[in-house]
């Protein structure tokens, strides 16, 4: 598996793969996260200009996952990774994420941040597992709170929702 800069041309397969990857929410009782609509395509492409987006690609070069990042606070925050149901479970996403913790080092960066869903299977328990610790609330910076807020404010606070970090 590849890890490159997504092409402009490429941007709505990133949203076919993250309507893909939702759908998995359908099996949980979250349909509102299921049929939530993905980054809109200028929003893609101003990840993709400042070199804040990667996808994992196939043999074939095609897309299969990704992943978009934020620096917040003076950290990369990993804004969404979204891995194809096809290629699930085969280590893309950690893989992904590993290409970021190199990109973070490489520009000095202490951490890696998140927010995520803590009681989804494949979402904080996951992300332990990749090197993760759940922050406490006393723990959150500036950035990391403002996040939350939007967070909030877009109705994801209806299943808890917990912050967390990577040392690097």
């Amino acid at each position: 598996m590849d890890i490159r800069s997504p092409r402009v041309s490429e941007l709505p397969v990133l949203q076919d793969i993250e309507r893909a990857a939702g759908q998995r929410y359908h099996d949980i009782g979250m349909p509102e996260i299921a049929e939530d609509e993905p980054l809109a395509l200028d929003e893609l492409a101003r990840y993709q200009r400042d070199a804040r987006a990667w996808v994992a690609v196939d043999a074939a070069d095609v897309s299969v996952a990704y992943l978009i990042a934020d620096r917040v606070d003076g950290n990369f925050h990993v804004e969404q990774v979204s891995v194809h149901p096809d290629s699930a479970r085969r280590g893309v996403g950690r893989s992904l994420l590993e290409h970021l913790a190199d990109h973070a080092r490489s520009r000095r960066a202490p951490a890696l941040t998140l927010t995520t869903f803590a009681d989804v299977p494949w979402n904080a328990s996951y992300y332990v597992r990749c090197g993760f610790r759940v922050l406490a609330e006393s723990m959150l910076t500036p950035g990391l709170r403002e996040i939350r807020e939007r967070e909030a404010a877009h109705g994801l606070d209806r299943w808890p929702r917990v912050c967390m970090r990577r040392d690097l």
